[in-house]
């Protein structure tokens, strides 16, 4: 199953969230590897055995590096030019989290933003439940779907639809185990919550996958809701990170209106 979503993109780290210089703990000479001073930044309270682990995986990578560069493999073309691939993804980044900093930084989202995305999504706070669902994964063409979901309305369960998928040789996989797995809310795809929420316990219904379809059984539902004050501090992060994102998306789309792009060669038929 397609797994969100809202807590995992909070969680993710976006563009221009890193810490102004001025909160950056001041790096610390640490080692040095045949003469080569390695630094780090100052460990944070509790965090000092992490820094020691990074510190010996810089080190071997240090060590790695050195041997490299006196094989003089930084002159083989693969490596030079996955050197200037890296050096050019790098730059692309920090353009971008620079140029998103400035107004990411006032993108928590307003307290009308907020109020609306906690009530235009009912099913992911005020009527949030937890569900215990069984599932398949099912490989299958387009035109078979309706078919399944046929099956599946008269099959008692998903065994009982197994017998019939293994009978058609078609390919499937258990995602779940028996009991079925249990998931909150904001770790479904938001597509799937408006019909997972009409349904009763033992009930399946077949959502359209990438890769064919995705039966789904559920075992059971609780209720789970978050009141608006909850919910505002995971809204803020999500609407922030989002604002970033299409601030950075548009500032591609500038950068594209007044370049100068000319397609060549096999690419240049299609544009």
């Amino acid at each position: 199953m397609r797994r969100l979503v809202l807590i995992a993109m909070l969680a993710a780290p976006t563009a221009g969230c890193e810490p102004a210089a001025a909160d950056r703990p001041a790096a610390l000479l640490a080692a040095k590897v045949n003469g080569i001073e390695i630094s780090l930044d100052q460990p944070r309270a509790g965090s000092a055995g992490a820094a020691a682990q990074a510190l010996e995986k810089i080190i071997d990578r240090e060590l790695l590096v050195q041997r490299a560069l006196a094989e003089k493999l930084e002159r083989e073309p693969q490596v030079m030019r996955a050197i200037d691939d890296a050096r050019r993804q790098v730059l692309a980044q920090a353009y971008l989290e620079r140029s998103v900093a400035a107004r990411a930084a006032a993108a928590g989202g307003s307290r009308d933003e907020v109020r609306a995305f906690y009530e235009e999504n009912p099913a992911l706070f005020a009527e949030r439940r937890v569900y215990r669902l069984r599932e398949l994964a099912v490989s299958a063409p387009a035109e078979m779907i309706d078919t399944l979901r046929a099956e599946a309305a008269r099959s008692r369960d998903l065994d009982e639809l197994s017998v019939w998928l293994r009978a058609r040789g078609a390919k499937f996989s258990a995602v779940s185990d028996p009991g079925g797995l249990a998931q909150p809310a904001e770790q479904l795809p938001l597509a799937y919550l408006p019909q997972l929420a009409r349904m009763k316990p033992g009930e399946m219904t077949v959502f359209a996958a990438p890769s064919g379809a995705s039966v789904i059984q559920l075992v059971h539902a609780e209720r789970a809701p978050l009141t608006e004050a909850q919910a505002t501090p995971l809204i803020e992060q999500f609407l922030a990170g989002r604002k970033r994102l299409e601030t950075a998306a548009a500032e591609v789309k500038r950068l594209r209106e007044v370049a100068t792009i000319e397609y060549l060669g096999e690419f240049k038929r299609g544009h």
